[in-house]
């Protein structure tokens, strides 16, 4: 491109001519705020609460609250979840900073709580409404104008994980990433797009053009500045250096082939990669070593290396033109020069090179085992990543059937161009958009990526049909008539019928789907609400920070990470919580307890490659453990030392006991056994077995903990309608059960005790009774009983985790207990035992 191609416009007239599309994309982009404000109601509720729609919404929350009350320092360990070794939190700084900037502005210095609420609450939005501007720029510059606004029309309206994560109440960093990542992008073209124009040399660098260097390099500084805000909101941001390391050697390759100068690549890779380098050294962890999801050295020397691998590509590239060597040696010599820089890292470095050579399998390949489970993490082609059922339904879900393959032909008009003479920018957004296709084949979280994609390449699809008609001579009509705008109405008499058809076609095929889809979810929101959490966990998290012991942690407090290879050391007072890893971030937040499980998946245990692993000691096993004293031997066995244990309470769900426990075996690997067909008319259904049964968690929440020595029921949340009703009736049926077929609490929550020793004298070899009724605090009743057998001289002992007389000052307050005392039962003899809640702490010995 050249002047005597486009007459240089003064400042006046470029405003004259920008402000029609400025409007568009302003409107669009209030229009996207509007739909993802829709559902506030479901946010901000009638009792003056805020609810948020995720648990690392939560969590989010969580540490920005404790950066407010710390400013400018924010949390990077939290002794408060992953009891007892705590968690590095792998969240980036910059979106908790955002908003705490904001909140501080907002309130002056002194936000109120429900500022800070509301500023998190629209946060995402707002950010979700911001990344069409990015997205409107790139469209431009791949197809002009008219390519830029429908490209921001269809991320404005994009549904799927790009709209779920961008809505009002969503306060997760995934919408930062989009807009942070697309912005990068952008610049990033735009500096390739600078550079190539004004034929940058790195001669202009020696000899000091700067109105040659002057727009690629500020650009090229934009572009480093949005890559490291991008990977200081969350630091596996290093897929986008990957991405834009994959196009720099496709795009070598391609200007070598065609004997053209690279130096305006080298040129804007080494700048972009030099100022990410500086503004990511500062959070550099480096007890971390080399870490992809924690703030390591591993994001320094990537950024180093890229930046050393511009400048020995475009080096190499010099010498070859010099040496007038053949154009297919040169894609040669990149090979060989990466494989002798991996075996140096090898050698340099072992836990680098391993890391480099798995982050591709981490982020494009598929699950297995318990991480597989994570529904983010699960393919998008795939309903289950261990069956491998190949379906497009989810892909559908995320950007609609026509969305979707209006992206896929998209790709391949941009590869065919590689045959002809492409632009940087569309060799850029090629690399990019197969890249991301790749992820979301590894795990459909990157869902969000890929949407700004579709509607790239959506939009430029359109545009290129637009051309068909030549839309260009109708631009250029419209520029020159509408001067103001009254002038508007007048322009469309301008549009030809073959025009208009076109555009229908557009709006039909490409916008109306897309807006459909997130209306309908918008709605769907606004009339079911965010259920994160339900209230069943929303009451008993409450109940938990009311009711029991407080851990002498300081909450909002900043602690430093133990040095390597050391314990946090919490106070004699601390204890764990135990249960499943969704559930983490509600205890820890809510019920201000510490978790032993969390949503980092931290604490989970069990097994990762091999059944032949040994069970590690976390949440799954626990859960799944056959018996008591196996399942103590777990919680013993989390926490080290000798006189603590893991968790002092255990909080099941419904959903733990049925429609999710299938999950928690696929952490331990060990998965057969537990459900088995069984033929109900025509078909079979799943139902659980014995082994399903003996679990840990059946014994909890189906049994309600009867016939345990060591956990009694402390609290239960109100009845709802789950599967359980159908376990009771299986357990019934197949294994002459007696449990009433009644729904019962649906998060239970139980305490680990030492339980007091009940002993005494019958006959030799006869068989001791005791038993209770246990009335909960939802008025429900049920037996609990224990039974054992004199030994040869006539004594026995039973441990009992119920207490009769009460709770005590500064212990679980429960609200679930015997209604009256034990009854002891043996032949003829029949005694009632009454016990304290001391001897239950303590395990003291009552004699009878």
């Amino acid at each position: 491109m050249s002047s005597q191609d486009h007459p240089v416009l003064s400042f006046k007239d470029k405003i004259k001519s920008s402000w029609p599309y400025t409007l568009t994309v302003a409107i669009i982009g209030f229009v996207s705020l509007w739909i993802r404000t829709g559902p506030s109601d479901t946010v901000f509720l009638s009792d003056g609460s805020v609810r948020f729609m995720t648990n690392d919404a939560w969590y989010h929350m969580r540490t920005l609250r404790a950066l407010l009350e710390n400013y400018p320092h924010r949390i990077f360990f939290d002794p408060m979840t992953n009891y007892p070794n705590g968690s590095y939190i792998h969240f980036g700084p910059l979106f908790d900073q955002i908003m705490a900037i904001i909140s501080l502005i907002l309130g002056m210095g002194h936000p109120s709580s429900h500022l800070v609420d509301t500023v998190g609450a629209y946060f995402p939005a707002v950010l979700g409404a911001l990344t069409v501007i990015p997205v409107y720029y790139i469209g431009k510059y791949i197809g002009g104008h008219k390519t830029g606004i429908l490209a921001a029309i269809l991320i404005a309206f994009a549904p799927g994980q790009f709209l779920t994560r961008s809505m009002i109440g969503f306060t997760d960093h995934h919408v930062a990433e989009s807009l942070f990542s697309t912005l990068f992008m952008m610049f990033f073209m735009l500096a390739l797009i600078s550079a190539k124009e004004r034929k940058l040399r790195f001669e202009d660098v020696f000899n000091k053009k700067f109105s040659v260097l002057k727009g690629p390099f500020i650009y090229s500084v934009l572009a480093g500045v949005m890559y490291s805000a991008y990977q200081l909101c969350w630091p596996g941001g290093s897929l986008f250096l990957f991405i834009v390391l994959v196009y720099a050697i496709f795009q070598y390759i391609l200007d070598n082939f065609r004997n053209e100068s690279s130096d305006y690549l080298g040129f804007t890779g080494i700048v972009t990669c030099l100022v990410s380098t500086i503004l990511i050294l500062p959070f550099v962890h480096p007890d971390m070593g080399f870490s992809l999801y924690y703030y390591s050295w591993f994001h320094v020397v990537t950024a180093i290396g890229a930046m050393a691998g511009f400048a020995a590509l475009s080096l190499i590239e010099r010498e070859f033109k010099r040496k007038k060597m053949r154009a297919y040696y040169y894609p040669l010599l990149i090979l060989g020069a990466g494989i002798l820089g991996l075996i140096i890292t090898k050698i340099a470095s072992p836990s680098l090179y391993s890391l480099i050579i798995n982050a591709p399998n981490t982020v494009f390949g598929i699950q297995q085992g318990g991480p597989s489970t994570i529904l983010e993490a699960s393919s998008i082609f795939y309903e289950s990543n261990k069956y491998r059922v190949f379906t497009l339904s989810k892909v559908f879900l995320h950007f609609t059937p026509i969305g979707f393959l209006a992206s896929v032909i998209g790709i391949l008009i941009l590869a065919a161009g590689l045959f002809r003479k492409p632009k940087p920018q569309e060799v850029l957004l090629l690399i990019w958009s197969l890249l991301i296709l790749f992820a979301i084949y590894g795990q459909n979280r990157f869902a969000y990526y890929y949407s700004i994609n579709v509607s790239i390449l959506s939009a430029y699809l359109g545009g290129l049909l637009l051309d068909t008609v030549k839309w260009k001579e109708i631009d250029q009509k419209f520029k020159s008539s509408v001067k103001s705008p009254e002038d508007v109405p007048k322009a469309f008499k301008l549009i030809k019928v073959q025009q208009i058809f076109i555009i229908l076609a557009i709006v039909l095929f490409l916008i109306y789907p897309v807006y459909g889809s997130a209306m309908l979810y918008s709605n769907t929101i606004k009339s079911t609400g965010s259920n994160e959490p339900n209230q069943p966990w929303m009451e008993a998290c409450d109940w938990l920070r009311s009711n029991t012991p407080d851990p002498g942690m300081n909450y909002n407090a900043v602690y430093e990470a133990p040095n390597s290879g050391e314990m946090f050391q919490y106070p004699d007072t601390a204890y764990g919580v135990m249960s499943w890893w969704d559930y983490g971030h509600y205890i820890e937040i809510i019920g201000h307890r510490m978790p032993n499980a969390n949503p980092f998946q931290a604490g989970v245990g069990g097994r990762r490659v091999s059944i032949n692993e040994t069970n590690q000691p976390g949440a799954a096993t626990f859960l799944t453990a056959p018996s008591e004293e196996e399942a103590s031997a777990v919680l013993e066995a989390i926490d080290p030392r000798p006189d603590k244990a893991g968790a002092r309470y255990i909080m099941s769900d419904a959903k733990m006991a049925t429609s999710i426990f299938g999950s928690i075996t696929t952490w331990t690997l060990d998965t057969e056994g537990y459900y088995q067909a069984y033929r109900t008319g025509s078909q079979y259904q799943s139902i659980p077995t014995a082994r399903y049964f003996n679990t840990m968690e059946a014994k909890l929440h189906i049994f309600d903990g009867n016939g345990l020595k060591q956990y009694r029921m402390v609290h239960e949340t109100k009845a709802y309608q789950t599967d359980e009703l159908g376990y009771k009736q299986v357990y019934n049926y197949f294994y002459g059960g007696k449990l009433p077929e009644v729904y019962t609490g649906y998060v239970k929550v139980f305490e680990y005790v030492k339980g007091a020793n009940i002993t005494g004298t019958a006959s030799p070899n006869e068989s001791v009774k005791i038993n209770t009724t246990i009335l909960t605090n939802q008025g429900r009743t049920f037996d609990y009983s224990q039974s054992t057998t004199a030994d040869s001289q006539g004594r026995y002992e039973l441990t009992v985790p119920y207490s009769t007389e009460g709770p005590i000052a500064n212990q679980t307050q429960f609200d679930t207990a015997p209604s009256g005392p034990y009854v002891l039962s043996y032949g003829d003899t029949t005694k009632e035992v009454r016990v304290s809640e001391e001897a239950v702490l303590k395990g003291e010995e009552i004699k009878v």
